[in-house]
C-alpha cells in the first residue's frame, strides 16, 4: 500500500561519502538462479530492498529454507523445493519474478508461473522468453498456450539449441541461461545482452558448476550439466543504478560527493557525459567523486539510451533532471522503452521546461528547479524526482515513496548522511493529504 511519501526540503548542497549496495537486477536474477542449486549456498552483498524481500519470500513459497544471518547476507538451501509451481500473487509484485521461469523448467523440466509484475512503463512482452523455452523443447510455451495470466510449460526433456534473440534483451538473456544450465547438450545464445548483472548471474552459475562461456558478449555458449553443487559463498556486485543516482544528485545539489564500493568502468556511460556537461568526474578503484569546479560553466548535451555497454535505460529519468539545469537544449533519446517519459509531467511541476516528441525529451535549461508536489509513477522515475527536489529551494513531497523503495537501499538514511533534509511521512492517498 503506498502510504508514506519523502518530505524533501530542499536546496541544501550534498557532501560527504556514500556507499553502494549490492545490485538490485544481478541479485533477482540469482536468487533465481539458486533455486537450480543441488545444495546450501551463501549470497553476500544482498541488498536490503523491496524487491529482495518479495523474491525471498517467493522462493521461500516454493519450499527453499532461506536464513538472513545479516541485513546484507542469506543463507540459502532450495534442496526442499518440491514443487515447480509459482502461482502466488507474490509473482505479480515483481517483474523478476519470470526468472522462476527458466529456473524451474531447468531444475524440473516443468514450469507453471503467474505473469510477472513490476514498473509499467511500456510494452514488455515475454515472447522472447517463450519462444527461448520453445526451441529448448518446451511444449506450452507459446504466447497462445497462456491461460488465465498462467503459464504451464513441460519438457521431455529439455534440450539445448541455438538461440536467436530479435531484440537485446536482458530479460531473455537470463533465462534462457538459466534453463540451459541443466538443460541436455548445448545452448547458444545469439544477440545475448551484455549488461553487468547478466555477466554476475553466469559467475554465480559457473561458481556452482555450470559451464557458461560469453557472457559480457553477444554470444554466449551453455553447455548442460545435471548437478550444480552448492556449497559457496558469493558476493553480489555492486548497483551501478544507485550509483548514478547518487552521482546525479551530488552534482545537481552543486555538491562534493566521493560514491565508494562501485566499479568505475560500469558508470563510465554517465561519467562521460557528465564530464563533457562540465561537471568533474574523478575515478579511484573502487569508487568515484562528483563535484563541480569553481566557475565552471554546466552545458547541454545529448543522450541516447541503448543496451550496455550504451547509455543505461534506468538512469535515464535521472539524467533528465541533470539535464534540466544545463546551458542551452539537451536532447534525451529515449531507444529502449516505449513509455518511459511517462514522470515528465510531475517534473514539469517543478518548473522545468521539457518537450515531448515521440520517444526524444527536448531539455530546455532553467535556473532551478521549483518545490512541489510529485508522484513517482515508477522506481526510476521517483528517484529522479528526489534529485530534483533535492536540488529545489524550499519543501518538496514525492508520493508513492514504495516505488522507489522497490530498488534503494536505506535512501533516506543515505541522503541523510550526505546533508539532506528528507524524511518519511504519512500519505493516505490524496496529494493534499501529507502530514508529517
Amino acid at each position: 500500500m503506498n502510504n508514506y511519501a519523502y518530505k524533501i526540503n530542499g536546496g541544501k548542497r550534498l557532501t560527504g561519502e556514500v556507499e553502494i549496495s549490492g545490485s538490485k537486477n544481478a541479485v533477482l536474477g540469482i536468487l533465481a538462479a539458486a533455486m537450480m542449486v543441488d545444495g546450501p549456498l551463501t549470497l553476500e552483498n544482498v541488498p536490503d530492498i523491496a524487491d529482495v524481500h518479495v523474491m525471498v519470500d517467493l522462493c521461500r513459497s516454493l519450499g527453499a529454507e532461506i536464513n538472513e544471518i545479516d541485513v546484507h547476507t542469506l543463507e540459502i538451501d532450495p534442496r526442499p523445493i518440491n514443487t515447480y509451481e509459482a502461482n502466488s500473487k507474490l509473482v505479480s509484485k515483481i517483474r523478476a519474478s519470470y526468472y522462476l521461469m527458466g529456473a524451474l523448467l531447468g531444475r524440473f523440466g516443468k514450469a507453471t508461473i503467474r505473469l510477472p509484475g513490476g514498473c509499467n512503463f511500456g510494452d514488455r512482452p515475454i515472447d522472447l522468453h517463450l519462444n527461448a523455452f520453445r526451441l529448448m523443447g518446451a511444449k506450452g510455451a507459446r504466447p497462445s498456450d497462456i491461460e488465465g495470466g498462467i503459464i504451464r510449460m513441460t519438457a521431455s526433456p529439455l534440450h539445448g539449441a541455438k538461440v536467436y534473440l530479435d531484440i537485446v534483451s536482458v530479460g531473455a538473456t537470463i533465462n534462457t541461461m538459466l534453463a540451459a544450465c541443466k538443460a541436455e547438450g548445448k545452448t547458444e545464445i545469439i544477440n545475448a545482452a551484455k549488461e553487468p548483472h547478466i555477466v554476475d548471474v553466469a559467475n554465480f552459475l559457473n561458481a556452482m558448476g555450470a559451464k557458461i562461456k560469453g557472457a559480457g558478449t553477444d554470444t554466449i555458449k551453455i553447455q548442460g550439466v545435471p548437478f550444480l553443487k552448492g556449497g559457496f559463498t558469493y558476493s553480489i556486485i555492486p548497483d551501478q543504478i544507485e550509483a548514478g543516482t547518487y552521482m546525479v544528485a551530488a552534482a545537481v545539489t552543486g555538491g562534493d560527493v566521493t560514491i565508494t564500493n562501485l566499479i568505475p568502468t560500469h558508470m563510465e556511460p554517465l561519467s562521460a557525459k557528465m564530464r563533457e556537461m562540465g561537471y568533474t568526474v574523478e575515478d579511484g578503484d573502487d569508487s568515484i567523486r562528483v563535484y563541480r569546479e569553481d566557475g565552471a560553466e554546466i552545458y547541454a548535451t545529448n543522450v541516447k539510451t541503448a543496451p550496455y555497454p550504451g547509455f543505461p535505460t534506468d538512469l535515464q529519468p535521472q539524467t533528465v533532471v541533470l539535464l534540466c539545469l544545463a546551458e542551452g537544449m539537451g536532447k534525451m533519446h529515449e531507444n529502449v522503452w516505449q513509455n518511459r517519459f511517462q514522470y515528465v509531467p510531475e517534473l514539469q511541476k517543478m518548473g522545468t521546461n521539457i518537450n515531448l516528441f515521440e520517444r526524444v525529451a527536448l531539455v530546455n535549461g532553467i535556473t532551478r528547479f521549483k518545490p512541489a508536489t510529485v508522484l513517482a509513477t515508477d522506481l526510476r522515475a521517483g528517484a529522479a524526482l528526489v534529485c530534483a527536489a533535492l536540488a529545489a529551494e524550499g519543501t518538496s513531497y514525492v508520493t508513492h515513496a514504495s516505488r522507489i523503495d522497490r530498488g534503494y537501499e536505506h535512501i533516506v538514511g543515505k541522503l541523510r548522511m550526505l546533508g539532506a533534509d528528507i524524511e518519511r511521512v504519512d500519505y493516505s492517498g490524496d496529494l493534499e493529504d501529507i502530514e508529517a
